[in-house]
């Protein structure tokens, strides 16, 4: 686990997206997660930490999953998000072979949940939210306010009704979490 002072390396970031790429390329091929050389890993990819994988395909959303928690390093649960997203995502088809060279990855480093009191305690664009009622629950990275330009009562409003599945004021009476993420892509490492 890692707090908010975390960082990754240009380096490490590049790494991350690789092996999400190499996973979705190999999954699509062969059906079955790539075992890689643990001599080319940097240490910090062995750390266990939550990760969310999305991909985007012409700038739009084309699958996203990701675990808030991992008991696994964090090269493996990058692999295991990457395919979900490829494969698992039922808001989508399957990404198929030929789409791989229009997808763009994008790698959401997750910090521990923190419930929270208020919704004052949400910074807008910095956290995450977690969203949790009964057994329902949903999220929606940090990234997305900024996507949107939501309020933070439509950045609630929407993961309680879309997400979790309970109203549009659904939040009100339900547990609420923030967490950080650490959000990098393929597109920051564009050459210009």
């Amino acid at each position: 686990m890692f707090d908010a002072n975390f960082i990754l390396s240009n380096q490490e970031k590049e790494k991350l997206l690789q092996i999400a790429r190499f996973t979705i390329e190999e999954y699509l091929s062969k059906s079955q997660i790539p075992k890689l050389d643990k001599s080319d890993l940097l240490p910090i990819m062995e750390m266990e930490c939550g990760s969310f994988v999305t991909l985007h395909k012409n700038g739009s959303l084309r699958g996203c999953i990701g675990r808030f928690t991992s008991s696994e390093a964090l090269y493996k649960s990058v692999q295991k998000m990457a395919v979900s997203a490829a494969t698992q995502d039922n808001r989508f088809s399957v990404v198929k072979k030929d789409e791989l060279n229009e997808i763009d990855i994008e790698i959401s480093v997750l910090t521990p949940l923190k419930k929270i009191q208020s919704i004052d305690e949400i910074e807008m664009g910095r956290h995450g939210i977690y969203i949790k009622k009964g057994f329902s629950t949903g999220t929606f990275l940090p990234q997305v306010a900024i996507e949107t330009g939501w309020t933070k009562e439509e950045f609630l409003g929407y993961c309680a009704k879309n997400k979790v599945g309970i109203g549009w004021d659904g939040w009100k009476e339900a547990e609420l979490f923030i967490y950080d993420a650490l959000v990098f892509g393929e597109k920051d490492f564009k050459k210009k």
